[in-house]
C-alpha cells in the first residue's frame, strides 16, 4: 500500500470518499458460515462483518468530530487481521499474508492519532481534579499533544486519500464475493476453530507461568497481546462453538481491558516527562508541578490495574482450562 500512496492528485483526495462509499454498494449479501463450514468460509463471514464496519466507519474517522468513529474503524482493521492469522493454515498464504500486511499499514496509521485521542481524554480528565490554578499549567502542558495529534491526522488523511487505501478496499471486497483461496480441507470448522482457540490459550497459560513475580511493564503488555489474539480467535470460534468459547472470550476480553489500562498508564506517564523534556527552560514551576502530580495520578492508576490482573487472569486460566 506504501508504494501507490501518493498515486492520487491533491485534486483527486475531494472524490475518494464518494468512491470509498460507492464501495459499500457492491458488497454482497451479508455472509453467514454454517457451523460445520470450513474455516475459510468462518474467516469470510468474519472479514464481511469487519469490512462493513470498515466502511461505516469511513466518513467519522476522515471528518474527526467522533473519536469513537476511528476507534471502531482501528478495531476493524485489528480484528480483521487477527482472523486472517487465526485462519492462515487454512488459507491461500498469497492471499491472506499480502492483505494482512496491508490492513496492518493502515492499522499504523490509525494508530497513533486514537493513541492520542485516548491519552489526551485521560490526562484531561485526570487534569481536571487538580485544584484551579493547576489546572491551568496542566493544560498548557497537555497543549503539547495539540501539534503532535494534527501531524499523525495529516498522515492518516493522506493514507485514507491514497490509491492504496482504495485498492486494499477493493481487494477486500472482491474477496467477500467469493469463496476465499484457500488450502484444500474438509475439516469441521467448529471442532478446529476451537481447537485453536485452546491452542492460544495454551500458549497464554505457559507465557504467565514464566513471568516473574512482579512482572516488568514491558511483560505485562506482551501478555496483553497474547490475550488480544487468543480472544480475537475465541470470537471466531464463538458463533459455531458454544458457551465455553464465549465464556474465555468474555474473561479475555477483561483481563485485557486491565493489562490495557495499565499499559495506558505507563505510557502516559512516559509522555508526561518527555513534554517536560521538550519545554525546557519554558516549564515554569507550576507546569513542573501540575505535570508531577499528574505522573502521581497516573502512577496510582498503573498500580490499581497491577493489583488487579492476576484475579483476571484466574478467571481466563479456570475457563481456558474447559476448553
Amino acid at each position: 500500500m506504501t508504494s501507490e500512496r501518493a498515486a492520487l492528485d491533491e485534486s483527486d483526495t475531494a472524490t475518494v470518499a464518494s468512491r470509498v462509499e460507492d464501495l459499500g454498494q457492491s458488497l454482497p449479501t451479508q455472509v453467514h458460515a454454517p457451523s460445520d463450514a470450513p474455516v475459510h468460509e468462518h474467516v469470510r463471514a468474519a472479514l464481511d462483518h469487519r469490512t462493513r464496519r470498515l466502511l461505516e466507519h469511513d466518513p467519522g474517522t476522515r471528518s474527526g468530530e467522533d473519536p469513537e468513529d476511528l476507534h471502531q474503524m482501528r478495531v476493524a482493521v485489528r480484528r480483521m487481521r487477527a482472523v486472517l492469522k487465526a485462519g492462515g493454515p487454512f488459507l491461500d498464504a498469497s492471499f491472506a499474508e499480502p492483505l494482512r500486511a496491508d490492513l496492518g499499514e493502515l492499522g499504523r496509521a490509525l494508530g497513533p492519532v486514537r493513541d492520542l485521542d485516548v491519552m489526551s481524554a485521560q490526562l484531561r480528565a485526570q487534569a481536571a481534579g487538580l485544584p484551579v490554578e493547576d489546572q491551568r499549567a496542566a493544560d498548557r502542558l497537555l497543549q503539547g499533544f495539540d501539534a503532535e495529534h494534527d501531524s499523525a491526522r495529516r498522515e492518516l488523511l493522506s493514507v485514507l486519500d491514497s490509491q492504496g487505501y482504495l485498492d486494499l478496499l477493493h481487494r477486500l471486497v472482491a474477496a467477500l464475493n467469493t469463496p476465499l483461496p484457500h488450502q484444500d480441507s474438509d475439516v469441521d470448522g467448529s471442532e478446529t476453530l476451537r481447537t485453536l482457540a485452546a491452542k492460544q490459550f495454551r500458549t497464554l497459560r505457559k507465557e504467565i507461568r514464566a513471568l516473574d513475580t512482579e512482572p516488568a511493564d514491558d511483560a505485562l503488555h506482551a501478555i496483553r497481546i497474547r490475550v488480544k489474539r487468543l480472544r480475537y480467535t475465541g470470537e471466531l470460534a464463538t458463533p459455531i462453538s458454544g458457551k465455553p468459547v464465549r465464556r474465555v472470550v468474555k474473561a479475555a476480553a477483561r483481563l485485557q481491558d486491565v493489562i490495557g489500562d495499565h499499559q495506558d498508564a505507563c505510557v502516559a506517564i512516559e509522555r508526561l516527562r518527555t513534554l517536560v523534556t521538550e519545554l525546557g527552560d519554558e516549564a515554569c514551576p507550576d507546569v513542573a508541578l501540575a505535570a508531577g502530580r499528574l505522573v502521581e495520578r497516573e502512577h496510582r492508576r498503573r498500580l490499581a490495574q497491577r493489583d488487579l490482573w492476576p484475579g483476571a487472569w484466574r478467571k481466563l486460566r479456570k475457563r481456558g482450562e474447559a476448553l
